[in-house]
């Protein structure tokens, strides 16, 4: 009999959606249009950029055709600038997603908007400082296969680290706000695909707890009532229960 399977979607499972992110390119030799199922792909001309997705990026790396572009968000400097973001602009909040590319208004809207997290926000001309839905995923990725095209690589993965634990942090502590008396409800804007499921265990845990603890307080409230002796518990009563 097959085990049931986890909620949500697994880390492998999430690195293999970041493939098909956009990610810009140098080509290094000529390559014809492609016919993929997302539409065929620009003709590759040496030394004019082209966009492709992250997975036949890799593919042209590792047969020397192609060098990848980093991102702007994944220069030192803007990795700089984000976790200074995260750690004095808002130390209780998460830096913000990038900006949507479309000026969307209420009457009216493109035939060709797309929405989060499938923005092209890891291409060349994407704008720095803001982190894509699959920075975690994507940043470890270049690093690993193309790390001779990235600017100091050792510097970046320190910044990457540094942000991951700062962030998930973040995500830790805002559990405490879970059983506030306004339904403790926290904003997860700005949070990473990666993020989500690494963390989705340990929040369902608190909340599956927290669920347990409210139902437990509900039946001693009726128990107390139905011997008269009002509905409130006292400090002593939670500590014992």
């Amino acid at each position: 009999m097959a085990l049931p399977l986890p909620p949500g979607l697994t880390p492998m499972e999430v690195a293999f959606f970041c493939e098909m992110e956009m990610i810009t390119v140098v080509p290094r030799q000529r390559l014809e249009s492609l016919e993929l199922l997302g539409g065929p792909t620009p003709v590759l001309k040496p030394p004019q950029r082209a966009n492709l997705p992250l997975w036949l990026a890799l593919l042209l790396k590792r047969q020397r055709r192609a060098n990848i572009l980093p991102p702007p968000w994944l220069l030192p400097t803007s990795l700089e600038r984000i976790l200074r973001y995260e750690t004095e602009t808002s130390p209780n909040a998460f830096s913000p997603p990038p900006p949507h590319p479309y000026a969307i208004t209420a009457r009216s809207a493109p035939t060709d908007t797309i929405s989060p997290p499938f923005l092209p926000s890891s291409t060349d001309d994407a704008p720095p400082d803001y982190l894509p839905y699959h920075w975690l995923e994507l940043g470890e990725i270049l690093l690993e296969a193309c790390s001779d095209d990235i600017t100091d690589p050792g510097h970046v993965r320190t910044l990457l680290r540094d942000l991951r634990e700062v962030r998930m942090a973040k995500m830790r502590a805002s559990t405490k706000d879970f059983d506030a008396e306004d339904g403790g409800v926290n904003s997860l804007v700005g949070v990473g695909a990666m993020e989500v499921a690494e963390g989705r265990q340990f929040i369902l845990g608190v909340m599956d707890g927290l669920r347990k603890l409210g139902a437990s307080k509900e039946v001693a409230r009726h128990e107390r009532e139905a011997r008269g002796e009002g509905g409130d518990l006292s400090e002593d009563d939670e500590m014992e229960m």
